[in-house]
């Protein structure tokens, strides 16, 4: 089993405007071997009672990956050619690295817009 490329945007702060707010600019980085998949139907009712999003997407992230994924915009293209675009939210559910024997190690909630 492989994953997927997916683009993720990454947010830098580049200065702030006029009126003290920061300006941000998001630079898209290739990540590889991702799975991406349909979440838990568990796992869509326990974000839905306790927050207005809903999970449309899990993304496994995998190992040895640095990048920040709270709160990110993530898209990829489908077999299909469909691109998807999402949301990230909350924190990511990571786990141990040594003590997991496939090549994902992180979890990540999506939702999809637009």
């Amino acid at each position: 089993m492989r994953g997927i490329t997916v683009t993720l945007y990454e947010e830098t702060r580049t200065g702030t405007d006029s009126f003290g707010a920061p300006i941000i600019t998001e630079t898209p980085v290739e990540v590889p071997n991702v799975l991406v998949g349909e979440p838990s139907t568990d796992a869509v009712t326990d974000i839905t009672m306790v927050n207005t999003k809903s999970i449309t997407y899990m993304l496994a992230i995998p190992k040895g990956d640095h990048h920040d994924w709270v709160n990110k915009k993530v898209e990829w293209t489908d077999a299909y050619g469909y691109i998807h675009r999402c949301k990230t939210f909350g924190f990511p559910i990571t786990g141990i690295e040594a003590n997991i024997p496939t090549p994902w190690h992180m979890k990540v909630r999506c939702e999809e817009y637009g």
